[in-house]
């Protein structure tokens, strides 16, 4: 059952000299409850905008957004991770994590515990009286995680989280990812059902990261951003992702994407001409 649906989205700027700048749409959009979809496209797509425009952080200029109702009135419908460090650098870890439960005015024992359940899942309780300019930025990213999750979200929604890092974090906080994922989310320290799976999109410049993660690859258009193509990820779960890119299969999807939008950029580039 779809939890976000868009039909004929778009959004337009409007710049200093008054030039309109269409930069998303028309798009049609579904996602399903616990899915994982990536969503790739060439540099200024709207691939940022559409999740802006899914988080409520931007008004979309013309279409329609569905979003449904979280089964818990208390629970946000979704959370954001950016790909700048995002952390409050004058709050510790701690503090970080408990920041969105503290603004819903989530009691003392429930907050400790959720952090403390938090902080563990994401590898940092050794870390959790430290202060972001203590931390790398792999670690600042688990903590920008971490609070994310904290909140239990019905979506999660991740704008090139893992961008700035290098290869070897990167990949690393791709594989915890996975694993947070794959085992149901934080919704308890027992084992819950595969329902319990959040519902991820996340969007990347990395073809890679999209394959490796995702359910569904999402193809973007040059702006004003469209869906060129769904492309449905064959491989079971669950995944690691340096043994997954040894797969030959995999790199043949990658060349199909990068084929994709190769031609994307070139058509656009010729179109200015």
């Amino acid at each position: 059952m779809s939890i976000v649906t868009a039909t004929n989205l778009t959004k337009t700027f409007v710049g200093p000299d008054r030039q309109e700048f269409h930069a998303l749409g028309p798009l049609d959009l579904a996602v399903d409850g616990g899915e994982f979809v990536c969503i790739v496209g060439p540099s200024g797509c709207g691939k940022s905008t559409l999740l802006r425009i899914l988080a409520g952080l931007e008004t979309p200029t013309s279409g329609e957004l569905w979003l449904a109702e979280p089964g818990d009135a208390e629970r946000p419908f979704n959370s954001m991770v950016f790909q700048g460090d995002s952390t409050f650098p004058w709050l510790t870890v701690q503090g970080n994590v408990e920041y969105g439960l503290h603004m819903r005015g989530v009691g003392l024992k429930e907050r400790d515990e959720v952090v403390s359940r938090m902080i563990r899942m994401v590898g940092l309780s050794r870390f959790a009286e430290a202060y972001p300019y203590q931390l790398s930025g792999g670690m600042r990213q688990r903590v920008a995680l971490a609070r994310a999750l904290a909140n239990d979200p019905a979506v999660l929604l991740m704008d090139e989280p893992f961008g700035a890092l290098d290869a070897q974090n990167r990949t690393l906080l791709q594989d915890e990812l996975l694993q947070i994922w794959e085992q149901g989310g934080p919704a308890s320290d027992e084992s819950p059902p595969p329902e319990g799976r959040k519902t991820i999109l996340f969007v990347t410049h990395a073809i890679d990261e999209a394959l490796a993660l995702g359910d569904r690859v999402l193809v973007m258009s040059a702006a004003p951003g469209r869906i060129l193509e769904e492309v449905h990820v064959p491989f079971p779960r669950p995944r690691q992702v340096y043994e997954l890119k040894r797969n030959p299969e995999f790199g043949e999807l990658e060349f199909r994407i990068w084929q994709i939008l190769r031609d994307e950029v070139n058509a656009a580039r010729q179109a200015e001409l």
